[in-house]
């Protein structure tokens, strides 16, 4: 499968809010090591400059990032003001708020709700925006996202945040935050190694209502934060021959497949990678395809 020419087009749009964003993205995540966080090598600052670049030529306009996103000598969001500002006028940053951590890389406990204004302000400072186009509320295993969420609510009036959305919830989270503010998006943990009977009920949920829904680790699978799975079922690696692709195409355009309100954001800080990514969003996979990749992970209890 040819990827140098396939752009971010191919996989179709969606309309986010008010902005209208192409259904593969670019998650942050990875630009600033190795692997998320304080693990692995830190990352080459020019080459993740570059593949930032690169993404927006490639057609990109949909970025997913976070203040809590860094490693010992390296900040997402500081990679992305570099890279990118002055940003284009169509291209929407979304972060999120809830977990934290210190200046060591340590996690905290979950943000107070009072504390969520000094994480948006963080964001702003760190992206060099007066708003913040989209803010997701993570939940760290609240019971009850309302009070969290209505802080935000009341900074999408005070004009800091210009969208709402979640993170990590089930299907009676999305009703609590809708009876407060819109909600544009939902963010969650979804792919062939990783789906629920709670997360399938959201992704049925948001389709419904046109919100998007947003799988995060969707290439990663079961190594989560650390880095891109290579351990592929068969199924997985018998549909990539069959087009040509890298079973990683095939995972990001299974998760494309499940429905027009899917959007991809995966994330990588190398620039061959990248454009491999992009590309998956021309990969159109047959019924029995499906089928068969659907017949791998079921939802599980």
């Amino acid at each position: 499968m040819t990827t140098e020419t396939i752009t971010a087009d191919a996989a179709g749009t969606w309309r986010l809010g008010d902005f209208t964003v192409g259904r593969v993205g670019f998650g942050a995540m990875r630009l600033t090591g190795t692997a998320a966080f304080h693990l692995g090598t830190p990352s080459d600052r020019h080459r993740s400059i570059a593949v930032l670049r690169r993404a927006i030529e490639l057609g990109v306009n949909h970025i997913d990032t976070a203040a809590f996103y860094f490693s010992q000598t390296r900040s997402a969001n500081e990679l992305i003001n570099s890279a990118l500002a002055p940003y284009p006028d169509d291209l929407l940053i979304a972060t999120k708020v809830g977990p934290y951590r210190d200046y060591h890389g340590e996690w905290g406990t979950s943000a107070r709700p009072d504390q969520l204004r000094g994480h948006v302000e963080e964001n702003l400072r760190q992206l060099g925006r007066d708003h913040l186009d989209l803010v997701y509320l993570r939940r760290m295993r609240q019971e009850s996202v309302a009070e969290h969420f209505g802080a935000l609510a009341d900074l999408r009036e005070a004009g800091l945040v210009r969208h709402l959305g979640l993170s990590d919830v089930e299907p009676r989270h999305l009703a609590e935050a809708q009876a407060i503010a819109p909600v544009v998006s939902v963010e969650n943990r979804y792919g062939l190694d990783s789906r629920t009977p709670a997360t399938e009920e959201v992704l049925r949920l948001c389709g419904e209502q046109g919100i998007a829904f947003v799988p995060f680790f969707a290439v990663a699978g079961t190594r989560g934060p650390q880095a891109a799975t290579d351990d592929h079922d068969e199924a997985v690696r018998a549909v990539a021959r069959a087009h040509d692709a890298s079973p990683t195409q095939v995972r990001i355009a299974w998760t494309l497949h499940r429905g027009p309100h899917v959007l991809a954001i995966p994330g990588t800080g190398n620039p061959d990678h990248l454009a491999e990514n992009v590309a998956a969003g021309a990969l159109r996979l047959t019924d029995q395809e499906l089928r068969r990749l659907d017949g791998l992970h079921r939802a599980e209890d």
